[in-house]
């Protein structure tokens, strides 16, 4: 799960080992401890699996330019002032997420696969839910949805051996927050439901099912446009008034 994280704040911005390790606690503070001794392996695997890396720093320009002459050396380096201190090789080593580093971010990010701790590993995707396209931030809430579905249906079916005030507290305290975490999870789905444009609406100009080119419904039109009917005053020979006229 590291790998997701790390991934994911290199993906905003090149960072070095420090910075990383510092936004690391901040985003995944209330998840878990982050120490140098997790981190700096990490950084290596992925640099060798090729998904980051490190950024060059640009050369740096020399204080002064060089005279020739020993007076004159010492004179344009007092001019120039002292030299800043160089930093240390750990802080000016920055990394930069690559391609290869991307679509593993998004591989990683996509994958439905089990994991130790499901609660850290949800929070964690979510927190880069936004790196998504709309389908997958919807699929990924529908599988938490899922998961919290059976859990409640499993908290509810299945009773506890012990049946002491204080367990059965415990119990019940932990089907109430699992009923929260999915009126939540629902909430984020009907959010993002809400937010997803509508496929399938006809087109501008184009008449919907069971209405001609005109815009008049069938069951409007004029009876003598429908095949097969007579116009009202079509004159029937055998009619009385006909052979009223007739006799006349």
């Amino acid at each position: 799960m590291l790998e997701i994280a790390v991934l994911g704040l290199l993906k905003e911005q090149p960072l070095h080992g420090y910075e990383l390790k510092k936004r690391l606690s901040d985003t995944l503070g209330f998840l878990w401890g982050v120490s140098y001794g997790s981190l700096y392996p990490a950084l290596r695997r992925l640099e060798r699996e090729g998904a980051i890396a490190v950024v060059v720093p640009a050369a740096e320009s020399p204080g002064f330019a060089a005279t020739g002459s020993l007076k004159g050396d010492l004179a344009a380096a007092r001019r120039a002032g002292p030299r800043p201190a160089k930093p240390s090789r750990r802080a000016r080593k920055a990394y930069r997420i690559t391609e290869v580093g991307e679509a593993r971010f998004a591989e990683l990010l996509l994958a439905d696969e089990r994991y130790p701790d499901e609660e850290k590993a949800f929070a964690l995707k979510l927190a880069f839910c936004a790196e998504l396209p709309p389908a997958a931030r919807l699929a990924l809430l529908e599988r938490r949805r899922t998961a919290l579905v059976a859990r409640l249906d499993q908290s509810r079916r299945t009773p506890g051996t012990r049946t002491d005030r204080y367990n059965l507290s415990l119990a019940e305290h932990r089907t109430r927050s699992t009923q929260r975490d999915l009126e939540w999870v629902e909430g984020l789905i009907a959010a993002e439901v809400a937010e997803t444009p509508v496929t399938g609406t006809p087109a501008s100009g184009t008449p919907a099912s069971g209405t001609p080119a005109s815009g008049t419904p069938v069951s409007e039109a004029p009876v003598s446009e429908v095949p097969g009917a007579a116009a009202p005053d079509a004159a029937d020979p055998g009619s009385p008034k006909v052979q009223e006229g007739a006799t006349r």
